[in-house]
């Protein structure tokens, strides 16, 4: 595995792949608390108007916060996680989270973020600053 301390700007990010399932958006809803029908129940995420159920916002940044951990391991730590969400993520899509080193500067490196479907629609974008250890 290539040492944080190798990488510089422009340099791409390992990428990681994930695909939510309903069990697992279940379970996100039972841990956050949040039990919005948007995301639990087909027929009322239809009727107002999203085609479907949703995965949770933030279930999808932490999955991009998890490639972020198994990208940097103990060679340094997440100090900052900003995030936008662009498209809604359901049940069953195939999304493959990466990206790329913008900045290095000592130990912190600033990467930009991006979260693509299989359309390769971004449903996610966000910067990250890594600290070296």
């Amino acid at each position: 595995m290539r040492s944080l301390s190798n990488y510089q700007v422009s340099d791409r990010l390992p990428s990681r792949e994930w695909v939510p399932s309903n069990v697992q958006i279940r379970q996100y809803a039972e841990a956050s608390g949040d039990f919005n029908p948007i995301h639990l129940d087909d027929n009322y995420a239809r009727q107002v108007g999203l085609g479907g159920m949703i995965a949770h916002g933030m279930l999808t940044m932490a999955q991009m916060a998890a490639m972020l951990s198994e990208w940097i391991g103990k060679e340094g730590r997440i100090s900052k996680l900003d995030v936008r969400f662009e498209q809604v993520v359901r049940p069953g899509d195939t999304i493959r989270f990466g990206g790329s080193v913008s900045a290095r500067s000592g130990n912190i490196i600033v990467c930009d973020l991006e979260a693509l479907n299989v359309k390769e629609e971004r449903v996610l974008t966000g910067l990250t600053h890594i600290i070296q250890q």
